[in-house]
This record gives structure tokens, C-alpha cells and sequence, in this order.
């Protein structure tokens, strides 16, 4: 009986063990999926500010105010401006 008692309490041990280490890896993983979900929200919001950022460089007066002052470009008067109609569109037979 004694020997019983032993093997029973031995198996106990083990399954405490388990369950105290299977508990320390959930707490564990739960911390790193929180600190990945805090990651994403950082890089959502680093997106939207490279989107914004990204749209004032692209603005048509941002364009036209680089060009006029680092390339010395200006706007050609009205009779200097050629309007080039696209070629015909070729007929399927």
C-alpha cells in the first residue's frame, strides 16, 4: 500500500508540475500577444502619418512650388500651351 501511496503521489507531483508550467506559458504568451497587438496599433498609427505625409508631398501647389523654386520652372503662357489629341483608337475587323 505504501508503495501505491508513493506512485500515486509522485504522479500528483508530476501533474502539478504540468499544470504550473502549462499556467506560466500561457501568462507568458498572453504578455507577448498583448505586446504584438500594441505593436500593430503603433504601426496603424505610423501608417496613417506616412499616408499623411505622403499626400502633402504629392499636393499639385507642393509640385508647383518645388518646381518654380528649385528648377526655376514656371507656367507657360496661354498661346505657348499645345494640346495633343491621342492617336485613333485602331479598328478591330
Amino acid at each position: 500500500m505504501t508503495r501505491l501511496n508513493v506512485m500515486l503521489f509522485a504522479g500528483l507531483l508530476v501533474c502539478a508540475l504540468s499544470v504550473v508550467t502549462s499556467q506560466h506559458q500561457a501568462r507568458k504568451l498572453f504578455v507577448e500577444l498583448q505586446d504584438e497587438q500594441q505593436r500593430g496599433r503603433d504601426l496603424e498609427i505610423e501608417f496613417g502619418q506616412l499616408q499623411l505625409e505622403q499626400s502633402t508631398w504629392a499636393m499639385q501647389s507642393r509640385i508647383e512650388q518645388v518646381a518654380s523654386k528649385r528648377l526655376g520652372m514656371r507656367v507657360p503662357p496661354v498661346d505657348r500651351v499645345r494640346v495633343v489629341p491621342p492617336p485613333p483608337a485602331p479598328s478591330n475587323p
